[in-house]
């Protein structure tokens, strides 16, 4: 069968000596590998930039059911063409690092509407943001863990709380285990919390108190995804935030 749908380019890898596989979490079918023949030549019909990450693309493609065959695309334009994250470093860092996480969290080849509908208007909102991006990917990390299924519990009583990384809640006590946030950390959790990405630049953060919080919610993801791989982009991200 055929199918279109909207495209958010997760992942690129080469292909014999012309060919690429490209793995697509597409708004009709989740998460999917293409196989796309001849990109690497000059007479092909596909330009290699709808391939790179965070791409938008509209795509035209066929499926099969069977999970070990690749599809294949017929049909790729760009449903958006970035304005400014190809030329901005923080945005594009904070964009690299924002699809790493995504590519590692979600595995469903499943439709998935609002997942597909966060993702793909958070990379727009990167892109056309005029106010500063700097806390832009921990609210994106909060708000994305709800569509993951494990989205914190806000409610705080108190103003001496911790956040508790396994229970994925507030309380006024310290836990027994080493997995929590100081009060002073769980306090800027919370407000990230209550903003999301797209007020997050309202929350005052120091540098350490920023490379903490991602520190507390990177972990927090490795608590709740089994087997939850290393992000590689995390380094990157702390050196460009400065």
């Amino acid at each position: 069968m055929i199918i279109k749908s909207r495209g958010i380019v997760f992942r690129h890898q080469r292909y014999g000596e012309t060919s690429v596989i490209s793995d697509i979490y597409t708004e009709e079918k989740g998460l999917q590998s293409y196989i796309v023949s001849g990109v690497r030549t000059r007479k092909s019909r596909v330009s290699p930039s709808l391939l790179q990450l965070m791409s938008l693309v509209d795509l035209v493609a066929y499926f099969r059911e069977d999970r070990h065959t690749l599809n294949r695309i017929k049909e790729i334009r760009p449903a958006h063409t970035f304005q400014s994250i190809p030329f901005d470093l923080l945005k594009g860092t904070v964009g690299m690092f924002l699809i790493e996480v995504a590519r590692k969290s979600i595995i469903e080849s499943e439709s998935n509407p609002n997942l597909f509908n966060f993702l793909y208007n958070t990379f727009l909102d990167l892109d056309q943001r005029e106010t500063p991006a700097f806390n832009f990917h921990l609210g994106f990390l909060l708000e994305l863990s709800g569509y993951l299924g494990f989205l914190p519990d806000n409610t705080v009583e108190g103003e001496s709380v911790y956040f508790d990384l396994r229970e994925g809640s507030f309380g006024d006590t310290r836990p027994e285990h080493p997995d929590f946030l100081n009060p002073e950390l769980s306090l800027l959790f919370h407000q990230i919390l209550n903003c999301g990405y797209q007020n997050s630049h309202l929350v005052n953060l120091k540098r350490p108190q920023r490379q903490e919080l991602l520190k507390g919610i990177i972990d927090y993801y490795r608590l709740h995804i089994e087997h939850f791989p290393e992000i590689k982009s995390y380094k990157i991200l702390e050196e460009v935030l400065g």
